[in-house]
């Protein structure tokens, strides 16, 4: 979990704990107020040291209960700030991944210029429908999710609209091993490989391969997006990371960038996607 996630969520059980104590009508006790809001004070106690995250009933409900109906935009604005950070996949799954994709949708509608470090596999805006079936296949399956695999591959597939799209740029590295992982099947590979060698040299995209022999100056790590300059999303096996803060959105265009030094592109970069469609078994 991220440390900054957990500190805003006991900064917001402290303040919680504050509008218990100072109830206009009288201090009340977490047993007191959880007989009142009808929880188990088990909830309450958790609320309060940051070991449960509210939702935004339980705000207004807390608020009311203890005499401080205004303060609920407050705690609620609290919650959306840090919520929007730190995003668990259980929570975002429980539909499918067909309205993940829609808010990604969105998110890429709204910029005009992308910058991407894929480390494991290949972006989803030059992917074949064949190779994001698979992908959400896969992905379903260790999240245990709905399937709604053909609607998320459409989904996916409409975003890819972005790319005709005059005055867009999307700035991509892929680290050579997310070409040759193996998550589809050979000839389904093969295919996502020849649409990669189709989008060198397109006006909206400069794509860079970096080779598996690069010298680096940074590790691999995780895949992350920039959007425009406003905005990194990341993610890990738990939770997708929705990063907006002006030094973190600095820090990984820095990454960005270092990652840049050791990537080949053009013909170069042909000749790496060719190498690795040759691996393939």
């Amino acid at each position: 979990m991220s440390t900054d996630f957990q500190k805003a969520r006991e900064d917001l059980g402290r303040r919680l704990r504050v509008l218990r104590i100072e109830c206009p009508h009288g201090r009340l006790t977490g047993t007191a107020l959880s007989a009142r809001l009808g929880w188990a004070q088990s909830k309450v106690s958790k609320l309060e040291n940051g070991r449960q995250t509210p939702t935004a009933e339980d705000l207004r409900a807390w608020a009311d209960a203890t005499g401080h109906p205004g303060a609920y935009d407050e705690l609620h604005g609290r919650l959306k700030g840090f919520e929007s950070h730190v995003r668990s996949w259980r929570r975002q799954l429980s539909s499918g991944h067909r309205p993940v994709q829609e808010t990604w949708n969105e998110v890429t509608a709204a910029a005009r210029v992308l910058h991407v470090w894929d480390s494991f596999a290949v972006n989803g805006l030059l992917q074949t429908p064949d190779y994001a079936r698979h992908v959400f296949e896969r992905y379903a399956t260790l999240q245990n999710s709905p399937r709604d695999t053909e609607d998320a591959v459409r989904a996916r597939m409409d975003r890819q609209r972005w790319l005709y799209q005059p005055g867009r740029r999307l700035n991509l590295l892929i680290w050579e091993g997310a070409l040759r992982a193996q998550v589809c099947p050979p000839d389904v590979l093969k295919g996502q490989m020849d649409r990669l060698l189709g989008v060198v040299g397109m006006d909206t995209v400069r794509l860079g391969i970096v080779p598996l022999d690069a010298v680096l100056s940074l590790p691999p790590a995780n895949a992350f997006w920039i959007v425009g300059e406003r905005l990194v999303i990341t993610e890990d096996w738990h939770a997708e990371l929705w990063l907006d803060g002006a030094d973190t959105v600095t820090l990984y265009r820095r990454v960005w960038e270092s990652l840049r030094e050791s990537a080949v592109f053009g013909a170069e970069a042909q000749h790496v996607i060719v190498r690795a469609r040759q691996a393939i078994p």
